[in-house]
């Protein structure tokens, strides 16, 4: 009995297999085209852009703070204008190369001393 069931159960899926439209061709990929180099322009005259010069602002005077607690920086002795910048935290874009910089890790602890 099992037999008779099956065989018309196959001839039925081959039969309709063979109404089923061909499959339709995946069109090729476009190629990609070529990146072209951007000119990399003169910054001298252009307002708005600032040169940053290194160390201006003495910031290797104070590397012996790397490491330590944000809380020391008030006992450095810094004479003159600094930002203490938190973990994550949002700076202003404003550069100034006379002003030290100190960046605070996840801890609290200063691991950068830059000028800006």
């Amino acid at each position: 009995m099992l037999k008779t069931t099956i065989l018309p159960i196959a001839a039925l899926t081959g039969l309709l297999a063979g109404c089923m439209p061909a499959p339709t061709p995946v069109p090729a990929p476009a190629p990609i085209p070529a990146v072209q180099p951007v000119p990399v322009l003169p910054t001298e005259g252009i307002s708005g852009l600032e040169e940053r010069q290194p160390d201006l602002c003495g910031a290797k005077n104070y590397t012996s703070a790397l490491s330590q607690p944000g809380s020391v920086i008030p006992s450095l002795g810094v004479t003159r204008e600094y930002r203490v910048v938190e973990y994550r935290g949002i700076e202003p874009q404003e550069y100034n190369p006379q002003r030290v910089v100190f960046r605070l890790d996840a801890s609290g602890n200063i691991y950068n001393i830059d000028c800006g």
